[in-house]
Order: structure tokens, then sequence, then C-alpha cells
């Protein structure tokens, strides 16, 4: 919008109207050079071209990487290996893409010398006083085009669901009607020309939670269609935690009609029987949506991995949420290396013939960066919906003890065909009674098989009995976790599972204890992708503003994990000779900083066989 004041047009005063113009007020004063000024303007534009040189300076470009060269840090023991032994040490270093030593400054130029004694001396670069080394960071549970879609309209955050007219009462109280969810998609739509000319258009986005709503009731179409812009629109819109769709009455007309139930998944009706706009885990895969192209895959990876590059990521497994992602980064492969290794798990649909064994693992080579060795189970849905399933009912609604998504025989069936065909298998499991099945099938499947090297997943892992926990280690079961997860439910769990089943929910202490391997991931975008979150989280069981229900020592502070657990668990790519040159330079010291400065930790580099694909060294 512009303003009335704009000199520009005719008949509108100038914003300094009445005020003489430039050329009379030189004339009026008599603004003619003299010796003194001329040199005064000499002065100042050699100053400006000094300052702006030196900018030129500061932005100059590190000079190019050489074959090979040694990163250290003038501070001694500033590398994190990440071995068994915890290692620290000065220096690593680089030749090609794979790290070829590692040492103090004076040990590694002495193996060089012994080892490349033809080659010119190696060049040592040496990172930011007070910065340091870490193996390159992985997300071992994640959604990459998932979190692309909702990049493009992100409701994360809204704490109110009210439509356009709350937005007005909120702008009339100078507040921001960002704080809404109907008022974010309106706004999106009447920022973006292309979906606001063409009402045809679909438009989605993702990230909204009920449950911190002042309802906490699930959103309708109605309340889409109540906002004029929206209205008559395909709109739909993912949930926070992937496992709900909020839809408008055009997408419910399309996909319509609809079965009287959904095994393993709710379609929320109206008092009339009428589905409301809200279709919970399996019921989601009823809603019918146009086929996005390969540019709108693209777009969502390429906004991925820009910001997989800035939080110093250098690996992804994305855990199938969608079966046609893991296609894409199979094509997308094939026309050169993956710009971040993806590790894909593979969806599994028990309506689909067994693929076991006539589909061939991936794994990642040289160039591409893909690999594919796993699948991807859903036994149950997830806590927030009250989609995982429980031994006991919800505290907050004891009609209902949550539901699997699917038959348990199905996992008794499948899970030893795959692990026969050497799969690793990933199974979702969220509730006590979920974990439950889901190991009593791990515990039928893997007699005499090799643990070491299928290593089967429970995916989150979140709520179990003392008794699971001892069996999950005893198993060699890995457990994935998010430790952001944690901070992000605390607010509301213990209503939901009530005083004393809330102690079983997140115990990662007592998971570690029982023996029990961990792998860490965000989950993202139902949480943040910033890695450093997921590692705060898990040292101090805190909001990422220091609070939590039980004070400021966290949230059941004993299940708290050690911050070389949380870095361990963040790392499957360790810098170690023969391995791959990936690696993360973090400006100060996560291992040793106050937990309050840990967030305030910055990447300035990430690197991925050898080479930056953010910051520089």
């Amino acid at each position: 919008m512009t303003s009335s004041l704009d000199s520009d047009k005719p008949g509108v005063p100038s914003p300094i109207a009445g005020k003489k113009d430039y050329k009379q007020r030189q004339e009026d004063h008599d603004l003619k050079p003299t010796k003194g000024r001329g040199w005064f303007k000499f002065q100042l534009l050699f100053g400006v071209v000094g300052l702006f040189a030196a900018f030129l300076l500061a932005r100059k470009p590190a000079a190019p990487l050489p074959e090979a060269y040694a990163l250290c840090s003038k501070e001694n023991d500033k590398i994190y290996l990440v071995d068994d032994k915890n290692t620290q040490t000065q220096c690593i270093v680089v030749e090609g893409a794979y790290i070829v030593g590692t040492g103090s400054l004076d040990t590694v130029r002495g193996n060089w010398s012994k080892l490349r004694p033809s080659q010119v001396a190696l060049e040592v670069r040496f990172i930011k006083p007070g910065a340091i080394i870490i193996p390159g960071i992985t997300d071992s549970h994640a959604h990459i085009l998932e979190y692309g879609a909702t990049q493009q309209l992100p409701l994360e955050g809204s704490k109110t669901i009210q439509g356009i007219h709350f937005a007005r009462r909120l702008r009339r109280l100078s507040l921001s009607s960002s704080t809404d969810a109907v008022a974010r998609v309106r706004e999106y739509i009447l920022s973006t020309p292309e979906i606001y000319n063409d009402t045809t258009k679909l438009i989605t986005g993702g990230g909204w939670d009920h449950t911190v709503w002042p309802s906490s009731t699930w959103p309708t179409a109605a309340d889409l269609e109540a906002d004029s812009v929206i209205r008559g629109r395909h709109v739909v819109l993912q949930s926070k935690d992937c496992h709900a769709l909020w839809v408008s009455s055009k997408a419910l007309e399309i996909s319509a009609p609809f079965p009287d139930s959904v095994e393993g998944g709710v379609i929320v009706r109206d008092g009339n029987g009428a589905p409301t706009g809200t279709l919970l885990d399996n019921a989601q895969d009823l809603l019918k949506q146009p086929e996005l192209t390969e540019s709108d895959l693209l777009r969502r990876f390429k906004v991925a991995v820009r910001d997989a590059h800035k939080y110093g990521l250098t690996s992804i497994h994305d855990a199938g949420l969608n079966p046609k992602s893991l296609a894409f980064f199979k094509r997308q492969a094939e026309t050169g290396p993956l710009p971040i290794r993806v590790y894909g798990m593979s969806f599994f649909d028990e309506n689909e013939p067994y693929w076991g064994n006539t589909s061939r693992p991936i794994i990642g080579g040289e160039s591409d960066r893909l690999s594919a060795r796993s699948v991807k189970i859903f036994a149950d849905g997830a806590l927030r919906t009250g989609g995982a399933a429980l031994y006991e009912p919800y505290a907050d609604n004891p009609t209902t003890n949550g539901f699997m998504r699917l038959d348990p025989e199905i996992l008794f069936k499948f899970i030893p065909m795959f692990l026969r065909d050497e799969w690793q298998v990933n199974v979702h499991a969220i509730g006590d009674r979920a974990n439950g099945i889901v190991l009593d099938a791990f515990e039928a499947s893997l007699k005499g098989a090799n643990v070491k090297a299928l290593r089967p997943r429970l995916e989150h892992a979140q709520m179990m009995t003392k008794a699971d926990m001892a069996r999950l280690g005893k198993l060699g079961v890995i457990a994935s976790i998010q430790p952001a997860h944690a901070i992000s439910d605390m607010w509301y769990a213990e209503d939901r599972l009530g005083p004393d089943r809330i102690k079983s929910l997140y115990a990662f202490r007592s998971v570690v204890d029982s023996g029990a391997k961990i792998t860490l991931g965000s989950d993202f975008p139902v949480e943040s992708m910033n890695p450093l979150a997921g590692f705060y989280a898990a040292v101090t069981r805190q909001s990422l503003d220091g609070r939590s229900p039980h004070g400021p020592d966290g949230w059941f502070p004993e299940q708290c994990l050690t911050r070389q657990e949380a870095l361990r668990g963040r790392n499957d790519n360790r810098p170690c000779i023969g391995k791959r040159a990936d690696f993360t330079i973090l400006s100060q010291d996560l291992m040793s900083v106050p937990f309050a400065d840990i967030l305030a930790t910055e990447v300035h580099a990430t690197v991925i066989d050898g080479r930056p694909v953010y910051g520089n060294i």
C-alpha cells in the first residue's frame, strides 16, 4: 500500500512541502565549496572507500581448498572423534573425500611427510578460537519432503483456531494475527498471487497443534469456510505430529463418499455422522489429492536441504511417511550426487504384495549418497492425537485406549520375512501396548538372526513398561528417540496419562540403563530441525526458554542423557581414518558451556566429503 504523501504523484504534496529544495537552499546560503570543505569531502570519501575495501576484504571467500589439507584447533584437542574411547584430538587430515589422519599438528605433519614424501607440504588451516569440530550431524528420524511442504504455509506456533473476525479483534488490540491458524491460511492466499487468482489451486501447509488451542478441540472444515477468502478452496493442512489432516469442505467433497469406519484410523464426525474435516492416522489415506509434480517435490527438497546444511546436518534418515519420497530420492540420485546423505526407509503397505525378496537394498556408493536398506512399519498412532495404543484407557478420555494401525498378526508375519531377506526393520511404536506388541514380534523373529548386522529399530519408543525396557536391551533392538518430543509433550502428557503412567514416558535414562542402544533424531517437521534443540532437550529436559512443569531442574531430570550420550546419538559417520570426511564445525564447545548457552551455538561450517556445503574452512 502506498502513502497519500507519495511526492511522485501529481497533486500530492511532498512530505517536506513548504520547505525549499536543495538548489534554492544552496543559493540562499551561498554553499559554494571552499578549500576546507573540499578537503573534508576528500577525507570523507577516502574514509568511505577505506571502509568499503575493508568490508570487501572481510567478505573475501576463503582460498580454494586443496585436495588434501589438515584442519586443526590452536587450542589442543577441540576435535571430538566420538569413538569408543571418546577421543579428542587437535587435527584431522582430509584427502579427497576421506579422513586419512588424526592427531596433534606435529604428528599429522610427520605422518604426511612419510606417507607422501614426493608431494608438497600439507596445507594446514585452523578453526576459529573457541570453535570445535564434531562428526557430521545425523538426524535419525525425519520427514524431508514433508518439511519442505510445511515451510510453504507454516502453522507451527498458532495459538488459536479462530478466523478472520478474531484476527480483526487482534489487530484492534495491536496483536499479531499470526497467532491464529485460519488467519495464517488467509494471509498466505492473499500474499500468493497464483493461489489467490486461481480458486482451484490446492493449498497445503502444516504444523497445527490442537493441544495448545484454548478449546483443545479438533479443527473443522467449517472453521475454514467461515473466512470469505478461504471459502470454496481446496485446503489440506497437516498436523504437527503428521498423524492428522485438517481439510476444507472442498477437499471433503472431492474425496467423498467416506466409509463408515477405517481400521487404524478415525474420521472425526459431527452429531449427524457427517465428516467434520479432520482425519486421523489411516483415515488420512482416504483423502484424494492432486499428484505433486517433480518440480513441486524438488522445491520441497531444496528447502529442506538448505535448512539442514545451515543446522550442521550431513545425513538424514527419512522415515517413510510418504512412499513417494523414496522414489523421488532415487530419481534424484540417478542424475548426480544428492546434496546431503539420505537414508531412506521404504514404506510398508500390508495390502501390497511382499517385496522384500524381489527388491534389493540400496547402499550409498561413492557418489550418490543414497541408502535404502530398511522398511518402515507403523504400529500405532500418536499420543498427541490420542492414537497411541495403551494398555489402559486415556486418563482424559476413558472411552479409548488408542488403537493399532494394523493387526498385530501382520507384524508376526512380515518382520521375520524382511529380516530373512536382510532388511533393517524399523517399526513406529508410541504407546506402551504398541511397544510391547512390537517387541513380542521382534523377540519371535530375531532368534538365530545376526542382530548387530540387521540393526532392528523401534521408532520413537516413547512409552514402555520397565519389563519391556529390559527386553529392549536384551534383544539388541535400537531405540530411535526424539528428545525434543519430551519438552513439547511435557505440558499436556500428564493430563492424558495420569501421574503414574507419565513416569514411563520419554524415560531416556531408564532405556539406556537397560542396556539398549539409542539413536537420536528430531522427527522434523514435527519438531525443529535444529539438532542443538534436541541436544539441549536431551541433557536438560527443559523448554527452550528454560522452563518445565517440574521447575528449573527439568521435567523428570533423573531421565536426562549425558552430553556424551546425546552427542554420540547424533553421529553415525565418525571422523576416524578411512571414513568419509563429513563433519560439522560449531562456534563453541557445547560439551562444556553452561546449559543455558547451548542454544547460542552457531554452525560455522557443514562439510560433506571434505568440502563445505555451508560456511567455509
